[in-house]
Order: structure tokens, then sequence, then C-alpha cells
């Protein structure tokens, strides 16, 4: 999974059959410090986002995967979450010791 920034809207004359009803978002690809990491690409939108927000991407076999009606779709790069908050820890800064669960089974 990616982070994002969606910039703006591509405008397609043309569209595959299968796509047709779906935003295309211009994005800029992010790291977790929220510093760009490459060009603008062009991603379908499955959330409906808005200009600014930060989002989530999933690239090849599991862009096409994120359209809920067909699952044979040429799309490359889709968006498939928006971002609320963002909490980024150091590397050593985490506790990975299980802790005493609610329920039965943990």
């Amino acid at each position: 999974m990616l982070f994002g920034r969606v910039r703006g809207v591509a405008i397609s004359t043309m569209k595959y059959p299968d796509i047709a009803g779906y935003r295309l978002l211009v994005v800029e690809p992010l790291n977790k410090k929220l510093d760009p990491t490459g060009p603008l690409q062009v991603a379908v939108d499955v959330v409906e986002a808005n200009l600014g927000d930060l989002c989530v991407m999933v690239r090849s076999r599991e862009a096409s995967l994120a359209l809920p009606e067909n699952k044979f779709v040429p799309v490359d790069l889709a968006l498939v979450g928006l971002v609320d908050e963002l909490n980024v820890r150091a590397d050593g800064d985490f506790d990975f010791t299980l802790k005493q669960g609610t329920t039965n089974y943990s």
C-alpha cells in the first residue's frame, strides 16, 4: 500500500467500458513522512476522494480488484482508502508484547 495526495482530476474522453462512472484522479505518491516520492500519477477513485485528501493506494492486480463489479479491468493504480489521522513513530518505538484481551479467544 502507498500513500498519496490528490492533486487534481484527469479528464478522459474515452474509457474502458468497465470503468465508466469512476473518476480518474491525479495523485502525488508520498512516503510515510508525507514527502513526495515520485512523479504525478493517475489513479481510479473508488472512495470518492476530494482535492487535497491524503489517501491509501494499491498498485497492479490489487488495483483492479478494488473495483466492486468487474475484476478484469486495465487498472494499475487505485485509491482504496482515505486517511483521517496518521501517527508516525520511530522505528524502535513499538511494543510487540501480547496483552491480555477482553474475549475468551485471545
